[in-house]
């Protein structure tokens, strides 16, 4: 379950801008001569990109390279220039290039022709980008802590092996995640056991879409104790099974924390030679002690 809300560009973005503007770099010709490039015969390129067609020229957050259209012995494009920041100024000699600018994970390239006479033009680049940041509760309204939980951020598009393409692992609340215009899968964990929550979120040209996946979990902490809330005894293996019999957690510690889906469990808990078990429910957003009584 989500809940997104989208704004101005650049008020969203607001703390991206700034006036930061590069010098001007040069770049060789792609036809690899030996000789360095001319002053007299090399352009100043300058390129400028926006979020969207309609938007205001970007002013940092920039990453901006230059490559030619010559594949290299590896078969890659050689890189020529580059810049970081907003719009950026190169002095390129004539010829064909390609020009790319990304902002964060999102991109944008373009072919550029830099002719032996006449100015070159001001090039624009169209990003069509926006940004999602992330977040989760859980239950109505519990916040989940930042170190336990984290977004992995996927196409929507499954591919010919049934699988979708990742385009960013790992990452934690609250940090904007800035992407081209389209729809992302997006897979958020609360702990490490199976609390796990899937949704499609939207990404809109120029706007920060704030989305909130709702975890239907809770934090569980497992005691075996001499007598109702005692201290943990130490020297206890754990698993804890899920209604249908399976193992879903393992643990060796005297008291382990653990975030589980919502549902039906079975703690089970051995210390020496002898075996405890209790069953217990884990409702979504309730934090609770699990104790298990250690008989005689």
């Amino acid at each position: 379950m989500t809940s997104a809300r989208g704004e101005d560009a650049f008020q969203s973005f607001k703390q991206l801008n700034g006036t930061t503007k590069m010098p001007k770099l040069n770049a060789f010709s792609p036809n690899f001569s030996q000789t360095a490039p001319s002053r007299s015969t090399s352009k100043s390129v300058a390129l400028e990109a926006k979020l969207t067609s309609d938007g205001e020229p970007m002013q940092q957050g920039l990453s901006w390279r230059v490559f030619s259209p010559i594949p290299g012995s590896d078969g890659k494009l050689p890189l020529l220039a580059s810049a970081e920041g907003g719009s950026a100024d190169f002095q390129l000699e004539p010829g064909d290039y390609f020009v790319n600018v990304s902002f964060g994970r999102a991109g944008a390239t373009k072919k550029l022709s830099v002719p032996r006479e006449g100015e070159v033009e001001k090039q624009v680049l169209v990003l069509d980008a926006g940004g999602i940041l992330l977040n989760a509760v859980s239950g109505s309204d519990t916040r989940i802590p930042a170190k336990e939980l984290k977004f992995d951020v996927y196409s929507a598009e499954v591919q010919a092996d049934g699988e979708r393409g990742l385009v960013l692992e790992d990452v934690k609340p609250d940090t904007i995640v800035r992407l081209n215009t389209g729809t992302y899968h997006i897979v958020s964990e609360y702990g490490s056991v199976n609390a796990v929550v899937r949704a499609d979120i939207k990404v809109e040209a120029g706007k920060l879409t704030e989305a909130t996946i709702q975890h239907r979990a809770a934090q569980i902490n497992l005691k075996l104790v001499s007598e109702a809330g005692g201290e943990a005894i130490a020297d206890t293996a754990w698993s804890v099974l899920a209604s249908s019999g399976d193992i879903v957690a393992e643990s060796v510690s005297a008291f382990p924390v653990m975030v589980l889906a919502e549902g039906e469990y079975t703690a089970i808990a051995r210390n020496k030679d002898k075996i405890y078990q209790k069953d217990f429910t884990v409702s979504a957003g309730q934090n609770v002690d699990v104790e298990l009584l250690l008989t005689k």
